[in-house]
């Protein structure tokens, strides 16, 4: 009996087995199920995350070159303006330095003319004190009426 009585507990206990696997087979296996679902949206969700991602690091790369030809241009122009804005400086100050010269000849050429009209203005001055000097010393009256009237003779003459 022993051996029976074994026997019916391994028995009862693989038809225990059997029901319970069949009642929360199903349970156990929609758990599953369920949980295989999920797993497979959440990989689903994940890649098209990482597809979405990689558009977005791309797209973050394209901008990122696109900046740096606009900033390299933007140098470029920068680099051309400069040049330009130098040579039109050099040219600005070569002009400038060519009219400030021509300026200074011109006064140097008037403060010459100035100065040389101011020594004939001496230079006559001198000239009629000592021509009034020799004639006060060497003129007579008989002499001076002479001369102012031949003076006066030439005098029409001198103005045409």
């Amino acid at each position: 009996m022993h051996i029976d009585s074994t026997f019916w507990y391994a028995v009862a206990f693989i038809i225990f087995i059997v029901v319970v696997a069949k009642l929360a087979g199903k349970s156990i296996l929609g758990g599953l199920d369920e949980r295989s679902r999920r797993i497979a949206g959440e990989l689903e969700q994940a890649q098209k995350l990482r597809e979405d991602a990689q558009a977005a690091l791309a797209q973050f790369q394209r901008k990122q070159r696109d900046a740096l030809k606009e900033a390299e241009a933007i140098v470029a122009q920068a680099r051309e303006e400069a040049a330009r804005i130098r040579a039109n400086a050099a040219s600005d100050l070569e002009a400038t330095l060519k009219r400030r010269v021509q300026q200074a000849e011109d006064k140097i050429a008037q403060a010459e003319a100035q100065a040389l009209q101011q020594v004939r203005d001496l230079a006559v001055d001198i000239a009629v004190q000592a021509t009034e000097k020799l004639l006060v010393e060497n003129v007579d009256e008989a002499r001076n009426s002479a001369l102012v009237d031949a003076a006066i003779q030439e005098l029409p003459a001198k103005l045409h």
